[in-house]
């Protein structure tokens, strides 16, 4: 397949797009480099420096050829959010109704849609959420990606478009960026391998869902692999369907990295669920997708990438 991917340069998409070419699908990435790095696009694939709001991007998907996009540019940043819900709407919402208006135009059969599962359900009433459970997010951010969701559904019933929404737990893994507000297990390990301590924002006794981005890239890979049939569409929690603690995964990346540092503790934010573990049946019964590796293995193995980075 011909397949496009937004926000091909970042962490997930540029994973997602590795997993693709390696599966002898034709890659195009687009990406504005607001968030991505040139480094994370692979030479095999083609590259478009675009917005996803622009007018060159709507005409690279409308006249591309493409048999599917793969949705992962976004505003993801939950605090950014709550500072700046216009941008965040304006890029999440509008930015992706930009892309949906070319996929309807250009033919384009599937859309693989990137929502999360960590923000859109709000504090959860029981554990593990499955997909039926009441959609109450507490951020900009969930409310955003929540809202792609009926549009997709509205493009399907109005025109045909196809599409799978994967709702991602925490991601974690290789080229997760340190820098910001986002990825705290990279924004742990960099803290703890530069001699700085990490703050942990109320108790640390929020529990997170964490599978690795390389599990994240063969879920997208297996809904992009699917049959029309009717089971095939539609809401797919990724999960592990258990969480994991900050002050838990604190302490596994502190052994990791071999300091006796300890992290620092500030007010718990408004914004930030206490407790989330995503329900993935649905995924492993029409998906076929079961995460494979193992939380104390990808830490591990993130600890290494960044040593190495650092040259240590």
């Amino acid at each position: 397949m011909k397949i496009l991917i937004t926000g091909g340069a970042g962490f997930i998409g540029s994973t997602v797009a590795d997993h693709l070419l390696e599966n002898g699908h034709r890659v195009h990435i687009l990406d504005d480099l607001s968030t991505g790095f040139p480094e994370n696009v692979n030479p095999d694939a083609s590259f478009h420096r675009l917005d996803i709001r622009s007018a060159e991007a709507h005409s690279l998907i409308r006249d591309g050829g493409f048999d599917a996009v793969c949705h992962h540019a976004a505003q993801m940043d939950v605090r950014r959010s709550v500072r700046e819900p216009l941008f965040d709407a304006d890029v999440n919402i509008l930015g992706t109704l930009n892309l949906l208006e070319a996929c309807r135009l250009g033919g384009v059969s599937r859309v693989v849609y990137a929502s999360t599962g960590g923000a859109v359900y709000g504090e959860p009433a029981e554990l593990p959420v499955r997909e039926s459970h009441p959609i109450n997010p507490i951020c900009h951010y969930g409310i955003s990606k929540h809202t792609v969701e009926h549009y997709l559904f509205l493009y399907r019933h109005l025109y045909g478009l196809d599409y799978v929404v994967l709702r991602y737990p925490n991601v974690y893994g290789p080229r997760q960026n340190p820098h910001g507000e986002a990825g705290v297990t990279a924004i742990f390990t960099l803290a703890y391998l530069t001699g700085r301590r990490p703050r942990i924002n109320g108790d640390g006794a929020q529990m997170r869902d964490y599978v690795h981005v390389r599990d994240i890239a063969q879920a997208n890979r297996l809904a992009l692999d699917l049959g029309n049939h009717a089971a095939s569409r539609g809401i797919f929690n990724i999960g592990w369907g258990r969480g994991r603690s900050v002050l838990e995964l604190d302490r596994i990346i502190r052994g990791f990295v071999g300091t006796d540092l300890e992290p620092e503790f500030g007010p718990p934010l408004p914004e930030e669920i206490q407790q989330i573990a995503l329900d993935s049946s649905r995924a492993r019964e029409v998906l076929g997708w079961n995460p494979s590796i193992p939380f104390e293995t990808g830490l591990s193995d993130l600890v290494e990438f960044h040593r190495a980075r650092l040259g240590g």
